[in-house]
């Protein structure tokens, strides 16, 4: 049986790490650890973020 590991979907009660503010990236480290961003944040860090070839993946926009 094969099983794969899935994070769930972004919420609106999941934050940023680094301010507070709703989160609309996640990024997936190699090393098997996530980070949450805002918007604003995601777009500062990205550059490194691909460097360390973590994973980003996009929320779904506010409703």
């Amino acid at each position: 049986m094969n099983t794969t590991l899935t994070r769930p979907d972004l919420t609106a009660a999941d934050r940023c790490d680094r301010c507070g503010a709703a989160a609309q990236v996640r990024a997936i480290l190699p090393s098997g650890g996530e980070l949450l961003f805002c918007g604003h944040h995601a777009r500062k860090h990205q550059e490194r973020l691909r460097e360390l070839e973590a994973d980003l993946q996009q929320g779904q926009p506010p409703a």
